[in-house]
């Protein structure tokens, strides 16, 4: 059965600009250290008021305009995030209100943190491939700047992290040859605690607590090293895996989208499996790790300035906390 094709992407990012010299004014670091680890080199804050639900609404209404409809033409809404606008409901319902919707539409919630796309992605193709939606709103959004520590002892990871939404609009295909092609996921939860925010969350009573934060759980801890090496590994395989059951050569691929974690990351992978370094997409260098919204913000970034045109073949690969990780095989 033919599977999701994408019908228009958006994307919004903050206006507001924070280069590696603006984070040497709020941590001990320095351009040089940041570009060396990461590949980092400016990365987008939102403002004080600002949340996930805003950056989602602003880069949905955008995917929406491109793809010439309105959200009472959308059958379904999944939403992903791991930096949620309330505990609950969901940050999609309230970008649902946002809209002021003249319908109730369905909203699905994926808290698979980075590969969040990449489930969310396979969930709306298996709606549509089994035809019990005709019409998808895809929005990843994430918000780090306002839960980031800034501080020597959270440089490391501070400094990887930006704001920023994506959005697609994804209805049947015309054929079999075109939009979604395959997707797998995978989740190991041995690795659960090495990439982690143990607080706020229902193991604590109470869940916010002066002794949580004195103990800093509210910031996140990452075994950086293990990461890197499982990142690696769980994506190229992951890769093989998809080329091998589409039957596509990696030389027919004309981009690969990685998640945005760290530049080095996807310079091994493209390495490991012989590919282009100029076709493997680095936005992590103006946008830093936006987890989920990563490789949607990419996509329309590369739909948008042409590096992406219709009947190309792309790859997509991510890795996350959990450990989850996954890739997926689309042609435009």
């Amino acid at each position: 059965m033919a599977g999701a094709e994408i019908l228009a992407t958006g994307s919004y990012l903050p206006e507001r600009v924070v280069t590696n010299e603006d984070m040497c004014k709020l941590v001990t670091t320095t351009d040089e250290w940041i570009q060396q680890r990461s590949g980092i080199k400016e990365r987008r804050y939102s403002d004080e008021g600002t949340g996930t639900v805003e950056l989602g609404f602003k880069a949905a209404q955008r995917a929406l305009e491109t793809a010439g409809c309105s959200i009472n033409d959308i059958d379904l809404m999944v939403c992903t995030t791991q930096n949620p606008q309330h505990y609950q409901p969901g940050t999609g319902c309230f970008i649902l209100e946002e809209f002021g919707c003249e319908t109730e539409i369905p909203c699905i919630e994926v808290r698979d943190q980075c590969s969040g796309f990449l489930y969310g992605l396979q969930i709306a193709d298996a709606y549509i491939r089994v035809g019990t939606y005709k019409k998808i709103l895809m929005v990843s959004t994430e918000l780090h700047s306002h839960g980031l520590e800034y501080t020597d002892d959270g440089r490391h990871i501070t400094v990887l992290f930006g704001d920023g939404a994506g959005a697609l609009v994804l209805g049947p295909s015309s054929d079999e040859n075109t939009g979604v092609l395959s997707t797998e996921v995978h989740a190991d939860g041995r690795m659960a605690r090495e990439l982690i925010a143990p607080a706020p969350g229902a193991i604590e009573y109470p869940r916010v607590s002066k002794k949580t934060l004195d103990e800093r759980k509210h910031f996140p801890y990452m075994n950086g090293q293990l990461v890197f090496k499982n990142a690696v590994n769980g994506m190229v395989t992951s890769i093989q895996s998809q080329l091998a059951k589409t039957g596509i050569d990696i030389g027919d691929v004309a981009y690969f989208f990685p998640h945005q974690a760290n530049k080095r990351i996807s310079q091994t992978v493209a390495k490991f499996l012989k590919f282009p370094e100029e076709k493997v997409d680095c936005s992590i260098e103006r946008y830093g790790n936006c987890s989920s919204a990563s490789v949607p913000i990419a996509i329309d970034d590369a739909v948008r300035d042409g590096r992406i045109k219709k009947g190309d073949t792309f790859l997509i690969a991510t890795f996350a906390a959990g450990f989850t990780w996954g890739a997926g095989v689309v042609r435009y």
